[in-house]
Parts: structure tokens; sequence; C-alpha cells
């Protein structure tokens, strides 16, 4: 399928409603999950994921005017799954690097940014390493995405 095909068949996904219970979508994230707390990441809840994905994985990033920077990429999740405990990993997941070259959840500091929580559905499974490049992790995710939906923290509490 020729690369604006496949984009044009995208777009009309129905887009993945995610949500979080200490999250609201366009508030604040509670210190607790900025590097100001200890709690790691916030528990994601997420729903409509078509037919045919083969894996899950979630990025977050904020979306700064001088270079966004990633926080978090997980992926090789179980499609089964449809949330994420707060802290934790599903099982079988892999995490890959982030902008620091860190692996895991690298909490969030500038207050003013907005820092998104995107989960894709991946027609495929990523299947590279912990720790993986941050280069490499995204290029496959983006090239294997089927859907995907975002929860958007405005700022740090």
């Amino acid at each position: 399928m020729a690369g604006g095909a496949a984009s044009a068949e995208r777009s009309q996904l129905e887009p993945i409603s995610v949500s979080s219970p200490r999250v609201r979508d366009g508030g604040p994230l509670p210190s607790d999950y900025s590097c100001k707390g200890s709690a790691g990441n916030p528990p994601l809840r997420w729903s409509r994921v078509p037919d045919g994905t083969k894996s899950v994985a979630i990025v977050v990033d904020n979306n700064a005017r001088y270079g966004g920077e990633v926080n978090w990429v997980v992926f090789d999740i179980d499609p089964r799954t449809n949330e994420l405990a707060e802290g934790s990993v599903p099982v079988g997941a892999v995490e890959g690097g982030t902008t620091a070259g860190k692996v895991g959840y690298s909490p969030p500091c500038n207050t003013q940014e907005n820092y998104r929580f995107t989960v894709y559905a991946l027609d495929a499974k990523v299947g590279l390493d912990k720790g993986a490049s941050l280069d490499k992790t995204l290029k496959s995710i983006a090239g294997k995405t089927i859907a995907w939906g975002r929860l958007t923290a405005a700022h740090i509490e």
C-alpha cells in the first residue's frame, strides 16, 4: 500500500479513547507524576482499539515550543490490555530509551509544558530490545500505527 493511501486510510479510523482516573484531559498533571513526586507514571485506560491490532505502544512527551522531549516509551503491550496501573509496566511490555537516554518513565519537570500520553494501536510488534534508541523505536511505532488516541495534561500541578 502506498504511503498516501495508508495515511488516508489511517485518518479515517476512529481514535482510541484514552483516560486516567488521576489526570483529566486538558487538566494539570498531578505533581506525584512529575520529578517532584515519586509515583512514577500515572494510571491510564484506553478503549476502542481496532480489530487487527497486534500490539499497543505508549509514548509520553511534551510538545515544547523549542524541541520536544520524550519522557517514556513502552511498547509490545498485549493488544488485549486496556489499562496501565500507576508506576508500572504491563507484563511482557518493553521500555525503550527516552530523550535523556534513560530506560523507563522519566518524570517531567517543566511545570509550564503540556504533556501528552499517546496510546498507539499497531499492526505488528515493535520487536526491539529494552533500551532501544528513541529514534529507532519511534520510527518503528510510526510505521506500524493503525490508530491512536491521546490524553494531554496542560501543565504540572
